[in-house]
């Protein structure tokens, strides 16, 4: 694969993460007559938390849900990790 044709593998990848992530969110919330969307008090609460915590102190839960976005993309990470080790073993 090609470096265009990685970045965007990765663009459409993010692109999907992010939906996902929007569509969750979107459920989680009250939609106003408006048309606006209400984060209940205890999501804002927890995601504010989440968003100060480094990862190595997030629970095994929290981990595992950011591993699970990782496996979206790590089978494109893998063939660029053996070709560097690859490359490294020539010098």
């Amino acid at each position: 694969m090609d470096d265009n044709a990685l970045y965007e593998k990765l663009a459409d990848i993010e692109h999907q993460r992010w939906s996902h992530w929007q569509s969750y969110m979107h459920s989680q919330c009250e939609k106003q007559e408006d048309g606006s969307l209400l984060i209940p008090a205890h999501l804002v609460e927890h995601w504010e938390r989440q968003i100060i915590t480094p990862y190595a102190d997030l629970s095994e839960k929290e981990k595992q849900s950011d591993r699970d976005q990782v496996n979206g993309y790590w089978h494109l990470i893998i063939p660029l990790r053996e070709q560097a080790r690859i490359g490294e073993m020539k010098l």
